[in-house]
């Protein structure tokens, strides 16, 4: 809840009554008209009283209340409530960033339901509301109260991934995944002569018989560890790009369509859900100067973290670029999240990938609709998406893995999973 401090103004009406009783007044004295000088005598008096009278003692408060929304999920409803001294109250809404509404309201708490549907995953303000007191039928008015925002951060979907590429060196001693130290729970790996702090229950009574040179000599089968992976996603926010070429720079984030960051932010919950499925640990990187960062973890309470951050990821400002590239566990597997139009994003893929990490880039450019672009527009297109493709190219030829983030994604990240066991 915010309060704006008790200073009033005068309203037009004010005004125009002041100018009226002046007027007449005026006019009495000169034509010698007692009559004319009567008719102004109301608006003198109006004038009069608004100028003694006190000022309210409370000023207008606006207080802005989730509440849900039964039975539909993309439904978000805000109450808003105005709370004052003075007569009524102008209220001036702003719904999800598009839509302005302005009406008059009691100041006795009475709420004003607003409710919009989310075109977009991530951050959102529904409702931006401001208000100020009217007093003696909009003769005095308050100074607006300073503006107050409902943001609210809203999950992306969930997409079903089968199975995720992983790093060559996993160094866990426990999880799901083939390890290639020496442990419990994992394939075969050699036969070896007994030593202490071995287990009785692992020597190879045939392989004893049959290999050892020596009498009373054992021979153990030893087996590689089973070995949980560590998932790195790093999100860039630097460009938040939708399916409709022609809204690009614009902001009209209601007629883009699906944007870069949409997909972005589905992506890494979809990463983030599956690798936690796995027994895995996930850790989250925004690509951004103060971006949020959350530790490598695993189970249900850190997945809520990393997707509570995911859903309040959005397009960082101008200058946001991010100054150092975020530190990595040893052995992670790491998806770079971006349109790969900046060349940050690709230049830290190409120091993860130099440092021994599995990395995955995933581009998360929509399809793109190219309607409604003049000719300069359109060659302007094609050029950076050559641009594009140079860095796509690089990419792959420092073996990264690339995955596009349109059509299939799981048989796209299925393939890669494959293709480095």
């Amino acid at each position: 809840m915010t309060e704006n401090p008790a200073r009033e103004r005068w309203g037009p009406g004010f005004v125009l009554g002041l100018i009226a009783a002046i007027a007449f007044g005026i006019a009495g004295l000169v034509f010698s008209r007692p009559d004319i000088v009567a008719l102004g005598l109301p608006f003198a008096l109006l004038t009069v009283w608004g100028m003694l009278r006190a000022p309210t003692a409370t000023p207008v408060a606006v207080e802005l209340e989730d509440v849900p929304a039964a039975g539909n999920a993309d439904r978000r409803e805000t109450a808003v409530r105005v709370t004052g001294d003075a007569e009524m109250a102008q209220l001036v809404m702003v719904q999800s960033e598009r839509r302005t509404r302005r009406l008059i309201v009691p100041t006795n708490g009475s709420p004003v339901i607003a409710w919009s549907r989310s075109l977009h995953s991530g951050p959102v303000n529904a409702v931006t509301a401001s208000g100020r007191g009217i007093s003696m039928d909009g003769s005095i008015l308050e100074t607006p109260s300073p503006l107050v925002r409902a943001t609210r951060h809203v999950a992306p979907g969930l997409t079903v991934l089968r199975h995720l590429p992983l790093s060559r060196r996993l160094t866990g001693m426990q999880g799901g995944h083939q390890g290639r130290r020496l442990g419990q729970g994992g394939d075969f790996r050699d036969i070896h002569p007994f030593v202490p702090g071995d287990e009785l229950r692992r020597v190879d009574w045939r392989a004893t018989a049959r290999v050892a040179r020596n009498r009373g000599e054992l021979l153990v089968r030893r087996t590689d560890t089973l070995s949980d992976a560590t998932m790195v996603i790093a999100i860039d926010t630097a460009d938040d790009l939708g399916e409709v070429v022609a809204t690009w720079g614009s902001g009209d984030l209601e007629r883009s369509g699906t944007t870069s960051l949409d997909l972005a932010r589905l992506a890494a919950r979809s990463i983030a859900v599956s690798a936690v499925a796995a027994g895995d640990r996930v850790a989250l990187h925004v690509l951004t100067h103060g971006g949020r960062s959350v530790r490598s973890g695993a189970g249900r309470k850190h997945l809520a973290k990393v997707e509570a951050a995911i859903a309040a990821t959005g397009q960082a400002g101008e200058d946001a670029r991010f100054r150092r590239t975020p530190p990595v566990p040893h052995g992670s597997a790491v998806f770079v999240l971006s349109t790969f139009f900046d060349g940050a994003a690709a230049d830290a893929a190409l120091a993860w990938r130099a440092a021994g990490h599995a990395v995955v880039a995933v581009d998360v450019l929509p399809s793109l609709e190219t309607r409604r672009l003049s000719p300069e527009q359109r060659l302007a297109l094609r050029t950076v998406l050559a641009e594009r493709e140079d860095v796509l190219h690089d990419l792959r030829s420092a073996d990264i893995d690339v995955v596009t983030w349109r059509d299939d994604p799981a048989t796209e990240l299925d393939a890669a999973a494959r293709a480095r066991r």
